[in-house]
């Protein structure tokens, strides 16, 4: 064993290692991706044996090839993100009713903020909807337990089990003990058995929802009673004139920890508690720390509590739940993302008829979206304890309002009766503070109130600055390729009306300004097919549809047969940047690189589309204006699906070209170079002169930034941008050659392709008699070559 300092989700690699996985895949999503990245290297490093690790081409491949896996007895791990689960839905509703064979444990990583997702979605909800347990761990070291506690789970039940860390558990890190080297868990000698269960015919289904019921019921109750699990629900006593925490007061429903609970004298005994689950229990017990200690100082008494920590959201622990309860009058509960917990407690009290008053998202005494905070849960708990110490209600939404800043500490949020603002971010990203309603009762403002402690000590950061923050919203990076591909299209359809479609990646960030060129962004893959409702609606305007390389494979190919099956006037962008660039660089099928170490024969972008009937497919540098105009304007005229790939690395890949530079003599200060492209590497100088500027400053280049891609040396109308370019020679004059690969290969016939010497794009025509199929005029392409003689 060695002592590591690790990220939460390299921890929970090692944990699925130690705990004998043998096959590990997922499509890589942040806040996710480094747990397969870890496996991997750990594989690499020979420190992690007999597993296999691979990114899928999608969540839903990775769930289904580690299904197959489950069922020959291997234990398996699917990793990805929130919005990635509705890919792999379709696989996860059926295989819980199934069932599995080996351990079948899902990582799926909420992002509350969010702060790089499409959407808040709660997995928790996802977990009651496919009707499969969840786990939600508090800590990176619960986390690191659940772990293995969720094969064993899954294996007892045959039922996948979900384990639901958020962005601040994925990334926090501490130091954890473990294993110099695993071993994947020997596989059963009889391998896969056939049984007619596997097969979900309507009959199995019907048996298939009877087990899920019966199992759930009985996993909540192992929740409350067996140790390996009860563990992740912890109940504890703090507050009254000790404000000292009794650790172990309820261990479990019914054990010894209750008897003792019980015998606390009646005087002492608490008359609220809180609830919280996931990584809200470290952000409330530390609430309660600062709290305590500042009541103390100030020779205020904190009421005496109860603490439910929720590591086993469904099915709920309701026995748990119910000693908890036991003799309280209010609850309040803190969880990010949903109300679920608040939900489950309600249900509860009406199930179990008991006088309990639950607080939380759905009476506004909890934040409704977003990530919460420790100084946030302090105040919201000084207000908590002070109504219910001067027994006065909890009006609805007393408290309500949220930040959606993911950034936690740049906006502390000051709380109390003095002033408690509420951030909204309009389109345009600015804050603005909303002044509080009417929120606090003076009969809980005295020398005594919490909630005005909470604000003096705890909410108002001294420190901070109460000015306008500057907007920085993202931006695509300095010599990014994408950059000049959007310039190219967008310059390529003036005087025509268009809708260009975006996706999800880095490429999303081309809706921003100057180049505003995505109009729609939805889901992954879906631009491609967005632009065909376009197309339809709407066929005077061109719609245009930009995609990624990972994305590519993901999710746009059965949407790019669509366009050609129904004959969609639409374009598709093809943005190849070599690798998966938003979650981490990561490869994916047009790599031909794997996470096992071998290295294959790339999936070709335009073999695929010529497989899928496309028959003009265009290529072009996009660091290189001219070509790049060129070749997606001839792809944009042709009537019909047409391609055009947009082919240089991203700047990760690659080393940086020396960075261009402004001439002072030769610079107007128009700023065509900053409103064209919107490069981050280009600023103004309002007090820079020269002899062509005259008083209106001029452009300059960062250094640190620039990557000499050389995209502004083309678009300066007066010559002012000098210096080297980098990758591919983007000079107008002598545009760089495209090769489809490094290493160029022909593996058969690709009818009739015709170059622009010129510009060096290339249209591909598919010819045949009016009769013949695609497939039959591609045969007989083949027949021909092989006749011939290979090339």
């Amino acid at each position: 064993m060695a002592k590591k300092l690790l990220m939460g989700n390299e921890a929970f690699a090692h944990a699925a290692l130690e705990a004998g996985v043998n096959v590990v895949a997922g499509y890589p999503g942040t806040p996710s991706s480094e747990l397969v990245e870890t496996v991997a290297k750990l594989h690499g490093a020979g420190a992690a044996r007999d597993v296999h690790v691979e990114w899928s081409t999608n969540e839903k491949a990775a769930l289904e090839m580690l299904a197959g896996a489950s069922y020959c007895g291997a234990r398996v791990l699917f990793t990805c993100k929130q919005v990635g689960l509705n890919v792999a839905s379709d696989a996860l509703m059926s295989l819980n009713y199934v069932g599995v064979g080996g351990g079948c444990v899902l990582f799926v990583a909420d992002d509350p903020g969010p702060i790089s997702s499409q959407t808040e979605q709660d997995t928790r909800r996802f977990g009651a909807f496919a009707k499969v347990p969840v786990l939600d761990p508090a800590t990176p070291e619960q986390g690191f337990a659940m772990m293995g506690a969720a094969f064993d789970l899954s294996e007892r039940y045959h039922t996948p089990v979900i384990v639901r860390p958020t962005t601040r558990i994925n990334h926090a890190s501490t130091f954890f003990e473990v294993a110099d080297e695993t071993h994947g868990r020997p596989l059963p000698a009889e391998g896969f058995q056939k049984d007619p269960k596997w097969v979900i015919f309507p009959k199995r289904a019907f048996e298939g929802h009877g087990e899920i019921n019966r199992r759930l019921a009985q996993i909540a109750w192992d929740y409350a009673y067996d140790p390996a699990l009860a563990q992740f629900n912890e109940v504890l006593e703090g507050g009254g004139s000790e404000a000292t925490v009794a650790a172990g007061a309820v261990q479990s429903a019914g054990g010894e920890g209750a008897a003792a609970a019980a015998s606390v004298a009646p005087s002492e005994a608490p008359t609220v508690g809180i609830v919280a689950g996931g990584v809200s229990v470290a952000y409330a017990r530390e609430a309660l720390a600062l709290l305590e200690r500042q009541a103390a100082r100030s020779g205020i008494s904190v009421p005496r509590y109860r603490f439910f920590a929720v590591g086993t959201p469904y099915p709920f622990p309701v026995e748990t739940a119910a000693a908890f309860a036991e003799g309280l009058s209010d609850v309040i509960v803190f969880e990010e993302l949903d109300s679920v917990l608040e939900e489950e407690m309600q249900k509860l009290a009406g199930v179990r008829h008991l006088p309990l008053r639950v607080h939380g998202k759905l009476t506004g005494a909890a934040s409704d979206r977003g990530e919460n905070t420790a100084e946030n849960i302090a105040g919201r708990l000084g207000r908590f304890f002070d109504r219910t110490r001067a027994a006065l209600p909890i009006p609805p939404h007393e408290d309500g309002g949220t930040s959606t800043c993911s950034n936690k500490s740049s906006l502390s949020e000051k709380m109390g009766s003095e002033v408690y603002p509420i951030f909204s971010e309009s389109a345009e990203s600015a804050r603005e503070e909303v002044p509080p309603s009417s929120r606090y009762s003076s009969e809980v403002e005295g020398t005594d109130s919490l909630a005005a402690l909470a604000a003096r000590t705890i909410g108002a950061n001294r420190l901070s600055y109460d000015g306008v923050l500057p907007v920085r919203p993202p931006v695509l990076c300095a010599g990014c390729p994408h950059r000049g591909s959007f310039y190219a299209v967008k310059q390529a359809l003036k005087g025509r009306e268009a809708v260009l479609c975006g996706d999800i990646g880095c490429y999303t960030l081309g809706n921003a300004k100057p180049l505003d060129a995505v109009d729609t962004c939805l889901c992954m893959g879906a631009g491609i097919t967005m632009a065909q409702g376009f197309s339809v609606v709407e066929p005077h305007k061109k719609s245009v549809a930009f995609v990624g390389d990972s994305t590519f494979f993901a999710s746009a190919l059965t949407g790019i047969a669509n366009a050609v099956y129904n004959g969609h006037d639409v374009t598709f962008a093809i943005l190849d940047n070599a690798t998966t660039a938003m979650t981490g660089s990561q490869p994916h099928p047009g790599t031909g690189v794997t996470l096992m170490g071998e290295k294959r024969r790339p999936i070709v972008i335009e073999e695929v589309l010529h497989g899928l009937g496309v028959q003009h497919i265009g290529f072009a540098n996009p660091h290189s204006v001219e070509m790049s105009v060129a070749a997606a304007r001839a792809a944009i005229d042709y009537d019909g699906p047409a391609a055009i790939i947009f082919r240089a690395p991203c700047i990760q890949l690659k080393k940086p070209a020396e960075p261009v530079h402004i001439s002072v003599e030769l610079c107007t200060g128009c700023k065509k170079c900053i409103t064209s492209i919107g490069c981050p590497g280009i600023g103004f100088d309002e007090g820079r002169r020269g002899p062509k500027s005259g008083e209106r400053g001029q452009a300059f280049v960062d250094a640190s930034l620039c990557d000499g891609c050389g995209l502004c040396t083309q678009l300066c109308p007066f010559g002012a941008i000098e210096g080297a370019v980098g990758f591919g020679g983007a000079v107008p004059a002598e545009p760089a050659r495209y090769a489809p690969n490094p290493e160029p290969f022909q593996t058969g016939e690709i009818p009739v392709v015709l170059a622009d010497e010129r510009n060096d794009f290339q249209e591909t025509e598919l010819r045949g008699e009016p009769d013949q199929t695609p497939g039959e005029v591609l045969g007989a392409a083949e027949g021909s070559l092989e006749e011939g003689g290979a090339r």
